[in-house]
Order: structure tokens, then C-alpha cells, then sequence
């Protein structure tokens, strides 16, 4: 089994929303923050910074290092280990993005979907997420507010 590190960005608006990422890939629909895998060669920073360019269209800045995965988890994809680091973040530019409010609001088709919605950070609940680790990071999100 080998390793299968990403990196996740936390960011939070003014008005106590959390930006997230609904998507559709590999004939599977889920919820999780902005963000994925390392490439070869790239450190945690220039990785996330990167996903935020490529998911959101947005320069970020890294505020600071919120959680490393803690507890063994196997990929829903694949046979590696996940090992997760989530930042808090902040933009360094205005954010032009289309913001949904449904959950699964697409724009097209494909089989690779992802649209964003702001969630009030009082109202994200684990269960809408589909992985461990990012369950386990909206708790610790709740147990801050």
C-alpha cells in the first residue's frame, strides 16, 4: 500500500461561511473542501496553493496548518493511504467564482462535474460529507466556532 498525500484549504469569508466543493468523478457525487493531491516533486504549500488556482481561479494566501489525518484511512478510489493536511486560507484576490446554493448544481455535463456553494460554518454537518477525514475536520470546525 503506498501513500496518497492532499492537501485541503479552509476558507472562510466574512460572514462566517466555509467554501465548499461539490463534485461528481469516477461515477460518484461528493461534498469536500477545495483542494486534492500532491504531485511529484511538490511541497503541501505550492500543492494547495495550486488546487485553489486550478479548482477556484483564485491566488491564496496560507494562514495556518488546521489538521494532518491522525487515523488510517483508505482511499475510496484506489488501494493507498490517505494522509490529508488541511490549511486555513485566505484569498489574495477577489474570489470570481458562480456560488450555488443546491447541492449537485451542475453547470453541463461530463463526467467530471464541480460547482461551489458557501455554507455558514454553523450549519456544516459531517454527514454531508462522504470522507473520513473531512467529517472529521467539520467537527473540529464546530468544536472552534
Amino acid at each position: 500500500m503506498h501513500f496518497n498525500v492532499r492537501v485541503y484549504g479552509l476558507l472562510i469569508n466574512n460572514d462566517n461561511e466555509i467554501l465548499i466543493s461539490d463534485e461528481q468523478e469516477y461515477g460518484m457525487r461528493f461534498t469536500k473542501f477545495p483542494g486534492g493531491g500532491l504531485e511529484q516533486g511538490e511541497g503541501l504549500i505550492d500543492g494547495l496553493k495550486r488546487e485553489f488556482i486550478e479548482e477556484c481561479n483564485v491566488a491564496i494566501e496560507v494562514v495556518s496548518h488546521f489538521y494532518t489525518t491522525d487515523f488510517f484511512v483508505k482511499s475510496a478510489f484506489n488501494d493507498s493511504q490517505i494522509i490529508s493536511v488541511y490549511y486555513t486560507v485566505k484569498n489574495a484576490e477577489p474570489l470570481n467564482l458562480t456560488i450555488k446554493t443546491a447541492v449537485f448544481d451542475f453547470d453541463g455535463e461530463g463526467d467530471v462535474l464541480q460547482s461551489f456553494r458557501w455554507v455558514k460554518l454553523s450549519d456544516l454537518k459531517p454527514e454531508d460529507f462522504l470522507f473520513p477525514t473531512d467529517k472529521h475536520v467539520v467537527k473540529l470546525l464546530a468544536n472552534n466556532i
